[in-house]
């Protein structure tokens, strides 16, 4: 194991995983107002609904998919479930998203390229952005042909393990990266490099999470005329 391959799967994932958290609370706390989407909806509505709605139902379900499989022990599924049949069950769940998440930010990626409002006003950190994404979504696609060659688990419980001693803070996790596919490791240090660059750009967005607007009032809106209306009828009771 060369001391790239260690820095890479045991040292960078801490120093990514630093800048995201230390890097998000220091803009928060002193560029709050820039703390935003930044969405173009309003530039031009042509494939936004779509494309965003597919791309974000995709990879919040990805999202939740990688948490749950990479953090849970092997322990806690092996009476009812193999990892044959848990690799077979995150092939099929994250290539139905997947497949989901990649024609949104294609669409997304396709109208930042060629809208020219949208191109005037975005930042080559937006586009920046959504080419990494896409990416890491050709890579994460690939992964599930890659893994059609070796169905036994293996390669997902050693990923695991790689995950599970990087957040427990446990040494020796970069040994389980040294016999898997480059399309994993590859995979991996995009995935960490995305958490690295979140605080500068608009993946910031991700820690607002909505819950707030579930039970919110509905926002009243009134007619401009309606209210001319009613001013002219005030006046006239003066």
């Amino acid at each position: 194991m060369s001391h790239l391959h260690l820095f890479a799967f045991q040292i960078y994932p801490y120093i990514a995983l630093a800048v995201c958290l230390i890097g998000s609370w220091i803009r928060y706390d002193r560029s709050m107002y820039t703390w935003r989407t930044g969405s173009s909806q309003l530039l031009s509505d042509r494939g936004m609904r779509v494309g965003s709605n597919m791309f974000h139902v995709g990879v919040l379900a990805i999202l939740g998919g990688h948490l749950v499989g990479l953090l849970t022990p092997h322990s806690v599924y092996e009476s009812f479930i193999t990892p044959a049949q848990k690799q077979l069950l995150a092939m099929s769940v994250g290539g139905v998203f997947g497949a989901m998440c990649f024609v949104g930010i294609v669409i997304l990626l396709v109208r930042r390229l060629t809208n020219p409002r949208v191109r005037a006003t975005g930042t080559r950190g937006d586009t920046m952005v959504l080419v990494l994404l896409f990416a890491q979504l050709v890579l994460g696609l690939y992964s599930i042909a890659v893994s059609r060659h070796h169905m036994d688990g293996g390669v997902m419980v050693a990923l695991a393990e790689w995950a599970q001693h990087i957040v427990t803070f446990r040494g020796g996790a970069a040994e389980f990266m040294v016999g898997v596919h480059w399309v994993y490791k590859a995979h991996v240090l995009l995935g960490m490099t995305l958490f690295l660059i979140a605080p500068f750009t608009r993946l910031v967005h991700i820690w607002s999470i909505p819950v707030s607007y579930l039970w919110r009032p509905y926002q009243v809106v009134r007619r401009r005329q309606a209210a001319v209306v009613m001013s002219d009828e005030r006046l006239a009771d003066r």
